[in-house]
């Protein structure tokens, strides 16, 4: 497996290219589902699947607190497109979700009566989730499971 060079990785810092887009011109790395890459020999991506992220968002409850495009909840800040600046920086996503973990946690636990857990796969596809406007488009209260529906409205 090839290792991601630095100065790819600061040309594309330096031209705004997103992970997601450079994940595909990098070597894969090896496991289920779609392929993540590899950044250095000691550290790897998943890969960043918004299609897996609109499902994880819709089925693990996120949809509860946080709307995209008018549907979910408004507890939470809504998460459509243009929440964050752009291209989507995965790391900036991963440390705000980090600085409101004990918050959110305490909130899922009361409105779905448990902590929500996410792998690595899941929490990279929610992120790519949200740096696609066309993926997030496509999200429909039909996506969303009876039981967090039923949490949405109580």
């Amino acid at each position: 497996m090839k290792q991601l060079k630095p100065t790819i990785l600061a040309a594309s810092v330096l031209f705004g290219l997103a992970l997601p887009a450079l994940a595909a011109t990098l070597p894969a790395v090896p496991g289920g589902g779609k392929e993540g890459f590899e950044l250095t020999p000691n550290v790897v991506f998943p890969a960043f699947d918004a299609a897996l992220g609109r499902k994880v968002f819709a089925e693990k409850g996120c949809v509860v607190c946080h709307s995209i495009n008018g549907i979910g909840g408004t507890d939470g800040p809504n998460l459509s497109w243009g929440k964050y600046d752009t291209p989507i920086n995965a790391m900036e996503v991963a440390t705000d979700l980090w600085a409101k973990a004990s918050t959110m946690i305490a909130m899922q636990k009361n409105e779905l009566g448990k902590q929500i857990i996410l792998s690595p796969d899941e929490l990279a596809g929610l992120i790519a989730f949200l740096g696609d406007p066309k993926e997030q488009a496509k999200l429909k209260m039909s996506d969303i499971p009876a039981n967090i529906r039923k949490d949405m409205e109580e």
